[in-house]
């Protein structure tokens, strides 16, 4: 079993990657290298969409996506709260109001680490 490097509350475990397959493949093994895989299968899936559309809006698109799911493992405290977040989704009824809460908080995370990665 892996464990994530231990830092102080609120830091992140590593700097934040460029947005090159290579830098960010090497991130993810670092923060989550459990989801290499799931990364691996959709860049293939994305390059073949972008080749057949003749586009490179599915790759740019794969690498904000990943960018950001990055940047929220990259501080730990942030990603176990995602992750509660997800659990309580998975096993909440949807007209409980704890349902919305934790979409609510899934949202909140995604885009606040998604308007880091595109804002610096």
């Amino acid at each position: 079993m892996t464990t994530q490097p231990v830092c102080p509350e609120g830091e992140a475990l590593i700097p934040r990657p460029e947005r090159t397959f290579p830098a960010l493949r090497a991130a993810l093994a670092r923060v989550a290298p459990t989801r290499l895989p799931e990364m691996t299968t959709e860049r293939d899936t994305v390059f073949t969409m972008a080749t057949r559309a003749n586009s490179f809006g599915p790759i740019a698109m794969y690498q904000l996506k990943w960018a950001t799911i990055i940047e929220v493992e990259r501080f730990p405290d942030i990603a176990r709260r995602l992750h509660a977040a997800e659990d309580a989704v998975q096993s909440l009824d949807r007209d409980d109001v704890a349902w919305r809460a934790a979409m609510n908080e899934i949202r909140a995370i995604m885009d606040a680490a998604r308007a880091r990665v595109t804002n610096g």
